[in-house]
């Protein structure tokens, strides 16, 4: 229910993991909070108390709202520098590759841009500065983050 959010602290540069696998149970996903020392995030109202696990109820609807929201009650201070330093898909950090051997495992067109490249360790997924890149900023700036 709050995947959107947690993909979105993760471009922000936060470690934040989403756990809407199905099948799941709460219990298990409380469990893995726990154990990682995480903070679980939910919009749950019926979910019970864990000892020991930090959770912050999300109420509201709109997903701006809910960023806004828990960053303001996890008092998170997002810092450009750390945009884009995590794989969007896997949460693990991204490492800079080099031009030359970044080409020949990105389209076309992007070789044509005049950009950086990072890939990830854990899935090998490629990320590059672009058009993307720069209407992230802009909707951060609308929405005062």
């Amino acid at each position: 229910m709050l995947g959107k959010l947690a993909r979105w602290l993760i471009i922000l540069g936060y470690d934040a993991a989403y756990g809407g696998e199905k099948g799941r149970s709460d219990a298990s996903l409380q469990e893995q909070a726990k154990r990682e020392g995480r903070i679980f995030l939910t919009r749950d109202t019926r979910i019970p108390r864990v000892a020991g696990l930090r959770m912050l109820l999300v109420r509201p609807t709109r997903f701006e709202d809910q960023l806004r929201y828990v960053l303001k009650a996890l008092e998170l201070k997002p810092d450009r520098k750390k945009l884009f330093t995590r794989c969007s898909y896997c949460n693990e950090s991204l490492a800079s590759v080099p031009r030359d051997e970044a080409l020949a495992q990105v389209p076309p067109l992007v070789q044509e841009l005049q950009t950086e490249f990072w890939r990830c360790g854990a899935c090998k997924r490629m990320y590059w500065g672009g058009t993307h890149t720069q209407r992230t900023i802009e909707k951060l700036d609308r929405w005062g983050i």
